[in-house]
């Protein structure tokens, strides 16, 4: 099945891209939860109108990535969450959460979708989260969750 991705999907593509998918994934979960279409000859020529402002977008954003890496690399990042004994946390840190703390410490406004966990953060402790800015940008930052009084 042919369609074009109308939002970037980990492992898949950017918007405007045209992929090739299995029939079941895209008619199951790409097309119902919105991050694709299917491609028509119409659709392909809107794909071009994406790419140009996705273009015109990177070029811009690969200066701006830097400097929302060197803002990210200087921050202290703690996030106070409940825990029982040990240390072990009553549910778990999210990236929503992590992205709010961010913000509350000064950083950039960040999108919860493009930060990469260090797999499950159930316990006190610390732990460096990654985020892609760009196609070329990665930073890395610690978190620090601590128990809540």
């Amino acid at each position: 099945m042919k369609i074009i991705l109308t939002q970037e999907v980990s492992g898949l593509g950017t918007p405007g891209d045209i992929v090739e998918v299995k029939n079941g994934y895209g008619r199951n979960y790409l097309l119902p939860q919105g991050f694709a279409i299917q491609w028509t000859k119409g659709a392909e020529k809107q794909v071009a109108v994406i790419k140009r402002a996705r273009e015109a977008r990177e070029i811009r954003d690969l200066g701006q990535a830097n400097e929302v890496k060197d803002q990210l690399s200087g921050l202290k990042v703690t996030l106070s969450a409940r825990s029982g004994n040990g240390g072990r946390l009553f549910g778990s840190i999210t990236p929503a959460e992590i992205v709010d703390a961010v913000k509350a410490a000064g950083g950039p406004s960040l999108d919860r979708r493009r930060l990469e966990l260090p797999g499950h953060i159930k316990t006190t402790g610390s732990y460096n989260v990654q985020v892609k800015l760009h196609p070329e940008v990665t930073a890395t930052f610690p978190v620090n969750v601590v128990a809540a009084k």
